[in-house]
């Protein structure tokens, strides 16, 4: 009985060292994707908010923006949700929280939603929970590029300027750091614009040619396509930094279970050890 509860115990022992190896191996690849993704991450940072501040420079400084464009115009009542999840598991709770703040949005929402799902993990979600789900991309976020972000916003611009939606909503994970990343809900459609007077003003009046109208139908696609693709990369930084962090800590649990194991291991060999030579020395006392 002793020899086969051994057995059980060395066959596990190895079952968890092959599982120790693995998750070992998935850490090191989501590290290195994680530096790389971080580096394109910084470098799209930077240029990004450049721009998106340029935008809100001019919304703030002129008068005749667009109404259409505005907080206010029309009654929200369709609402696109954009939801970025990862196309793969096994990284921790970072699809279930952006799935769970969605979840929460939605269901606030008394008006039937449009979702556009990028990633396979939020689409199967809602999905299988009956929801239509309008736009779907099932490329791995760090694989599409800006170009490719142009075809998931225009159709969602599209539908906001022929009045089918009323609101446009983003929810992806933002990078704080490679061991925190928190869910943000960002309403990219329409613009509500505070009048806050520590905003920066411009020193002189802004002509905008052919028109203001002509001008702000090239922006609101173009800052669209900045929001969604910028969320895109940070996203993908956010899952590579948590499947990291979730395979170190698989990695350790292992290597504690394995160390348990081959505790438990010893004792069971010992007392097996023990019992033989009680049985020896007792099989010797009878003898004489």
């Amino acid at each position: 009985m002793a020899a086969s509860n051994m057995r059980d115990i060395k066959r596990r022992i190895r079952s968890v060292n092959s599982m120790e190896h693995i998750t070992n191996a998935m850490k090191l690849v989501s590290a290195a994707k994680l530096r790389k993704a971080k580096n394109t991450f910084e470098k799209t940072r930077e240029y990004f908010h450049y721009v998106t501040e340029s935008i809100e420079e001019i919304f703030h400084n002129t008068n005749e923006v667009p109404d259409q464009y505005l907080r206010g115009n029309r009654e929200i009542k369709t609402t696109c949700y954009i939801i970025i999840t990862s196309c793969r598991g096994l990284c921790g709770s970072f699809n279930s929280n952006v799935i769970k703040e969605a979840t929460r949005a939605i269901e606030e929402d008394p008006e039937k939603p449009v979702i556009v799902a990028i990633g396979t993990k939020g689409k199967e979600h809602f999905q299988k929970r009956g929801y239509d789900i309008h736009g779907e991309y099932m490329l791995p976020p760090e694989s599409i590029s800006f170009m490719e972000t142009h075809d998931i916003s225009k159709p969602i611009i599209d539908m906001y300027n022929e009045g089918k939606i009323d609101e446009v909503v983003l929810i992806y994970t933002s990078f704080v750091s490679s061991l925190e990343q928190k869910v943000k809900c960002v309403t990219l459609l329409p613009f509500e614009i505070d009048n806050d007077p520590e905003f920066p003003k411009l020193d002189k009046q802004v002509d905008y040619e052919p028109s203001v109208e002509e001008v702000f139908n090239y922006l609101v696609p173009k800052y669209v396509e900045i929001m969604v693709y910028g969320a895109i990369v940070e996203s993908a930084t956010c899952e590579h930094a948590a499947r990291r962090m979730a395979m170190e800590n698989a990695t350790d649990n292992a290597r504690e279970m394995i160390a348990d194991l081959t505790l438990f291991y010893n004792r069971t060999r010992q007392a097996a050890i023990t019992n033989e030579i009680s049985e020896i020395v007792g099989g010797a006392e009878a003898l004489r």
